[in-house]
């Protein structure tokens, strides 16, 4: 039998007019209120994305016009926080139309790190610090920094590349997974400001990561044709598991379905792809976008046959797929 040929989009966001660098969706709502989707592209701006209507409801401007790449809802959809390379990071009202900035933060990094935000309480956001491995963790209601993690002694490890911030099941603390510049991986525990473990993962620069914090493993790409799944044992040791070598180098962003039963890659060679979690086992190639994929987030938050895969890519376009809902 002949396999089935990769599915189409379901729809795709055009009119953008430039690259996009980064997405979110804000599902948290009463039904029948559909999600709304944020992207942040590299002219500066934020387009909030209707999906019934496939149209802006409101695009905002607070970045300078320099690139945007984080953007995250904070409560619901009608706050949100988005990172530029203005070194700002910015807290949006969106309530009742509304498109005004409250409040910013200033950044000390000039790499490509995106913020990771994890909603315990207090709320906490985890960022590159000014000094070239380190990563800060705030409190983002005082503003005051919780803690500094900074290889002592070591300048190898390089800027930080990308991170996931994460509150265990059991423990007080969280606990912060950075990828480096180096190619390793390391856990920091945030309120002892210690390194737990640390792992090389890639010969190449860490460029994204996602982890499951239900089964204990994380998974993370690279420049290279490598993607990596690594574990974390009882002891917070980071071990290798498991390998999936790709047909072509480059993965520019990773993401877990919060279901854990897939994933998603953006590729550099323009395809996302799709991975069950369980096994790595591949199961489609999308071929959508004519340019490196920068992005790709899951909407979970819905019923299961509602959910919908976007992507974000160099060419200017947003894709929406309905795939193994």
């Amino acid at each position: 039998m002949m396999a089935l040929p990769p599915p189409a989009p379901k729809f795709d966001l055009r009119g953008i007019g430039s690259e996009v660098n980064c997405l979110h969706f804000s599902c948290v709502a009463p039904d029948p209120c559909p999600p709304v989707l944020f992207s942040g592209v590299t002219n500066g701006l934020v387009h909030v994305w209707n999906l019934t209507t496939r149209r802006t409801l409101s695009v905002l401007d607070g970045h300078g016009g320099k690139s945007v790449y984080w953007v995250q809802a904070l409560h619901n959809k009608d706050s949100l926080l988005s990172q530029g390379r203005d070194l700002q990071i910015c807290t949006w009202n969106l309530a009742e139309g509304r498109n005004e900035v409250i409040d910013s933060l200033p950044l000390e990094s000039v790499g490509f790190c995106k913020c990771s935000l994890v909603k315990t309480e207090p709320i906490l956001l985890a960022m590159p610090g000014r000094e070239n491995s380190e990563v800060q963790v705030l409190d983002l209601l005082s503003k005051k920094i919780v803690c500094s993690m900074n290889p002592k002694g070591d300048n190898r490890w390089g800027m930080a590349m990308c991170m996931k911030l994460w509150q265990p099941e059991s423990g007080s603390s969280p606990l912060l997974l950075v990828g480096y510049e180096d190619g390793s991986v390391a856990l920091w525990h945030v309120m002892e400001h210690k390194l737990l473990s640390r792992l090389t993962c890639h010969k190449e620069p860490v460029m994204s990561l996602d982890f499951d914090c239900k089964q204990g493993r994380g998974v993370s790409g690279s420049s290279d044709k490598i993607l990596n799944v690594w574990s974390l044992d009882e002891q917070q040791n980071l071990k290798d598991y498991k390998s999936q070598v790709l047909i072509n180098p480059g993965i520019a962003d990773i993401v877990l379905r919060l279901d854990r039963k897939i994933l998603a890659t953006a590729g550099w060679d323009h395809r996302i792809r799709i991975f069950g979690w369980k096994k790595m086992k591949p199961l489609a190639v999308l071929q959508h976008h004519t340019a490196t994929v920068h992005c790709v987030t899951f909407s979970d938050h819905i019923k299961p046959e509602d959910r919908l895969l976007a992507a974000g890519s160099k060419d200017h376009r947003i894709s929406l797929w309905s795939i193994y809902p």
